[in-house]
């Protein structure tokens, strides 16, 4: 140490930290020899603290406040230095300054997807990002843990390892939540702080609080979301008949504004022709499907032949219907599934039935 530094260390110093960064968590106060005069002022800031380390050991830890150095406040120093010289002499000793403020808007998200099973597609991956605040709520812990001698200590040398833990309690949460993957968006606030509970009591070992964790997105992959866009687009498009009529709407009135161009208002011809058919071909097999219902269990389908034409099937219902209406007789020819070829009626046994006549009256009336 020089003349000058030296003469400069008898005065009584002034300790403080003024931040002028945004990311500073740690701020070690530089002092030639470390030496620190007995006197000194201490100013600590609110969002500040301050930790005497003397000897690489902890001593003190002053919270935000004004102080005048001695033995009054600094009991555990003066009982590691053994002062017998008035407590006037320097004392060599670091002084570390703390960020307790709250530091916000860091960023998290899921490297890899996330696997898991959903009630509804089965097998899934997510992918998963948002963000969290923390803060250090016991100075000497995190400068024991964290920190060490690194004398400007900032948040990205530690935003990678709360990342780390953020993505691996998230994945557990949300695999064992089993929340449908359609209704993850109306649980993100649930889901976040359900992921902040189970991260704490680890952030506590190194003297640290998540205050937030924000989820901002949960995506499935592309493939998957592209699937759900369709499935979602035929819904929004719902009768097929009336999306291609006013599909053809749309392409007249564009035609109209281009007069002269034949092949447009051709091509919206054909276009509304088979947009037309292919409602008309959906239309008539539905309502097809709807109104003509299977045939009962168990209930024969017969053909018959009337004037040289095969008619058919019918139910034996119908059948009676055509014997009333003399279309059917005993010896009109029949046919139904599992006869080698047409048979006269009447030699039926499952038709015999319809052909009874009324008895004649009885004699004497």
């Amino acid at each position: 140490m020089g003349l000058i530094d030296s003469l400069f260390g008898e005065f009584i110093d002034v300790i403080a930290w003024t931040d002028d960064t945004s990311d500073t968590l740690v701020w070690r106060f530089e002092r030639e020899g470390h030496e620190i005069k007995m006197g000194a002022k201490l100013t600590v800031r609110e969002g500040q603290a301050a930790v005497f380390v003397h000897e690489g050991q902890i001593a003190d830890v002053f919270p935000p406040g004004l102080y005048k150095l001695s033995t009054n406040n600094l009991p555990i120093l003066t009982t590691i230095q053994h002062w017998d010289h008035g407590f006037e002499s320097p004392f060599k000793s670091e002084v570390y300054f703390v960020s307790t403020r709250r530091f916000t808007d860091l960023k998290w998200g899921t490297r890899n997807p996330v696997m898991l099973r959903d009630a509804e597609f089965g097998p899934i991956r997510l992918r998963a990002f948002g963000s969290y605040a923390f803060r250090v709520t016991a100075p000497d812990v995190f400068l024991r843990e964290i920190v060490g001698t690194d004398g400007e200590f900032t948040t990205d040398e530690i935003s990678n390892h709360l990342r780390n833990l953020i993505v691996s309690r998230f994945a557990n949460v949300i695999a064992t939540a089993r929340i449908p993957a359609l209704d993850l968006a109306a649980n993100y606030d649930d889901l976040g702080e359900f992921s902040r509970a189970r991260i704490q009591p680890e952030m506590e070992k190194y003297g640290v609080e998540i205050t937030k964790l924000l989820i901002e997105n949960i995506s499935l992959p592309d493939d998957v979301e592209k699937a759900l866009d369709r499935r979602s687009s035929m819904g929004v498009v719902g009768d097929l008949r009336r999306y291609a009529q006013f599909q053809a709407a749309e392409a007249m009135r564009t035609a109209a504004q281009n007069e002269g161009n034949t092949g447009a208002i051709l091509g919206v011809g054909v276009g509304t022709a088979i947009g037309r058919g292919m409602a008309d071909a959906l239309s008539q097999t539905t309502t097809g499907a709807m109104e003509t219902p299977p045939p009962l269990p168990g209930d024969l389908q017969w053909h018959i032949a009337i004037d040289g034409v095969a008619q058919g099937p019918f139910t034996l219902a119908e059948l009676a219907k055509k014997v009333t209406a003399g279309e059917l007789s005993e010896k009109s020819l029949v046919w139904r599934t599992g006869m080698s070829g047409w048979e006269i009626a009447g030699a039926q046994s499952a038709l015999s039935g319809l052909f009874r006549v009324a008895p004649p009256p009885l004699p004497g009336l």
